[in-house]
């Protein structure tokens, strides 16, 4: 015979065993995608993702990948964004999904995206296998150089089911690019020092897409040749590589006179002697996306204004 409080207590163990299963549910529940069937795609890494047929609910990791989900019209199905993404306007009103590089795990998943989108220019192999291990979908896209930024975009376009629309901003991009390298073609090529950041000194090295706007801007990078990405430079440097141009990256900080003080101790350098140091929108050189047009146009304009008013 049972004792008296066997029953109840078995009852109590069920009735608790009923919520952490209701509890286990609603959470599954809550990173379950919301759009159509999943489909497998793979991305720039050549890495299988199981992606909705029409992801409604997307977290960008990187301001270039927001940049170009606004420009294939989808900004409205963002519903994540991290802190720097900033552009267009509309994306500021974006939730808030921590750093590039320091993105919050609860803040995503608070978000319940169907399809996370992150970029291996900026984003952490680690966070990305972090995300993947908590249920996500994640998408990387690959942006090194002029070509594959604008694969970035058609790929982005394809998961977001605007192939069309994406293959049209490729072309007009193609267009506009080949306009400019027309423009610049036959004349002298001025040497370039680009200052991603000021202090300490970093200028973009081998094989990095900046130097070869550069080059497609009608310009010879200084630093085009150095081994690392983003190499330091010393002042003394800067004198032995003889820029005929130095272009500086804003980042919001002061004005352009602010920016560009400090250069004329570097009299003896031809860019600084004759007046040649300039400032550009470094967020428009620095986010590999589909405003890299207007980095190129604001490059060939600094580099050849005779040929690029």
């Amino acid at each position: 015979m049972a004792r008296p409080g066997s029953s109840l207590a078995r009852a109590g163990r069920l009735a608790r065993r009923g919520i952490v299963l209701l509890a286990v549910a609603l959470a599954c529940l809550a990173i379950e995608p919301r759009a159509g069937a999943a489909g497998e795609v793979t991305d720039m890494l050549g890495r299988r993702v199981r992606v909705p047929d029409h992801a409604m609910r997307i977290v960008s990791l990187a301001p270039s990948i927001t940049e170009t989900v606004f420009v294939l019209g989808d900004g409205d199905r963002l519903v994540g964004v991290t802190d720097y993404c900033d552009y267009p306007p509309e994306a500021k009103l974006k939730p808030r999904v921590g750093g590039i590089s320091t993105p919050s795990f609860e803040a995503i998943l608070a978000l319940r995206p169907d399809l996370v989108i992150a970029t291996s220019e900026s984003n952490y192999a680690d966070h990305v296998e972090r995300l993947v291990s908590l249920g996500l979908p994640v998408y990387v896209v690959r942006p090194v150089d002029f070509e594959t930024v604008l694969e970035s975009i058609e790929r982005v376009g394809a998961v977001l089911g605007r192939e069309t629309l994406a293959r049209e901003q490729v072309a007009a991009l193609r267009r506009d690019a080949d306009a400019i390298a027309r423009a610049v073609a036959g004349s002298p090529r001025p040497r370039v020092l680009y200052v991603v950041w000021p202090n300490p000194l970093i200028a973009p090295g081998k094989g990095t897409l900046i130097n070869e706007l550069i080059q497609r801007a009608g310009g010879e990078s200084v630093t085009g040749a150095d081994p690392l990405p983003y190499p330091r430079l010393s002042l003394e440097t800067v004198v032995e590589r003889r820029p005929d141009r130095i272009i500086v990256g804003r980042h919001g900080q002061g004005t352009e006179a602010e920016l560009l003080r400090g250069w004329e101790r570097l009299g003896s350098v031809a860019a600084v002697r004759e007046g040649r140091v300039f400032g550009v929108d470094g967020d428009l050189v620095h986010r590999p996306g589909p405003r890299m047009i207007e980095a190129l146009r604001a490059l060939a304009r600094v580099i050849h204004p005779e040929r690029v008013p």
